[in-house]
């Protein structure tokens, strides 16, 4: 399998990356997919007390879940925006969480820091595929729990990241986000260092009232799509705007008006190895 084109300037990318999270309103968007979150905490079989990492926690899903349960949690993410919206709603409830700006790939955590890490839809948007997954294990105690949650390549959100890149390409040589919903990556990234790694694809299902109302809440909300939609002329965005609702419909489940989005991704959850 192709690796990350050494060339490729990954400070640089990490840094547009940055800017382009913390544009719109990300929690509108996480808002919506918090059952991911909570399916996950569910299969990593937590309890109360385990010291826990969210890696790419954006506005907290994946760190305010296991807090529900006893647990003892930081989220880190190198948006602070993104953070603050986290520690709003850890407030709002009452629960115990860390949230700490830092960067994925280079974890501020010494070697074998957790009893879980957990990722959710969050560190499979790192350039750098290799060190992030290292990082992962590195703070991970052996016999330990790693767990993820990532798009699939293959389901909707996959065809929403090609859409878009298709108007705006990605840097070149740059390794698309879905790799890490795949079973091959990933074991590629982590199987050589956790055992009983099991993987299941699950579905969750994005509803909206309208395609219309699909393109225009990702167009504002969500970082990627917003700055596709800024960086093209008035005919590019309606163009991509019309891409977006077709792919919408040929997707949908629904019989009308409204439309429901089955949306793919891969859970995985293995045991730190020894």
């Amino acid at each position: 399998m192709a690796t990350t084109d050494t060339r490729i300037d990954l400070s640089a990318i990490k840094e547009r990356q940055r800017f382009i999270w913390a544009s719109g309103d990300y929690s509108v968007i996480a808002a919506r997919i918090v059952p991911i979150a909570e399916r996950l905490v569910e299969s990593a079989n937590l309890r109360a007390g385990d010291t826990v990492l969210d890696v790419a926690t954006g506005t907290g899903n994946a760190a305010i879940a296991p807090a529900r349960c006893g647990c003892s949690v930081a989220g880190i993410d190198y948006v602070e925006a993104l953070l603050e919206r986290g520690r709003e709603r850890a407030a709002a409830e009452r629960l115990s969480a860390r949230f700490i700006e830092g960067d994925a790939e280079h974890l501020p955590f010494p070697h074998a820091s957790f009893d879980a890490v957990l990722s959710c839809v969050g560190v499979m948007f790192t350039p750098d595929h290799e060190q992030a997954a290292a990082e992962l294990v590195r703070v991970c105690r052996p016999g330990g729990t790693i767990a993820l949650a990532n798009w699939t390549p293959s389901g909707f959100v996959g065809a929403m990241f090609r859409t878009v890149a298709a108007h705006v390409p990605p840097p070149a040589g740059l390794r698309p986000p879905g790799l890490w919903g795949t079973e091959e990556h990933l074991e590629r990234l982590v199987g050589h260092a956790v055992q009983e790694l099991r993987f299941r694809r699950r579905e969750f299902v994005f509803r909206f009232r309208s395609p219309a109302e699909f393109v225009e809440g990702f167009r504002h909300y969500y970082g990627p799509v917003r700055k596709a939609f800024d960086v093209l002329d008035q005919t590019g965005r309606e163009q991509l705007h019309e891409d977006l609702a077709s792919l919408a419909v040929r997707h949908d489940r629904e019989s009308g008006p409204t439309i429901a989005l089955p949306s793919e991704y891969l859970e995985a959850v293995g045991v730190r190895a020894s």
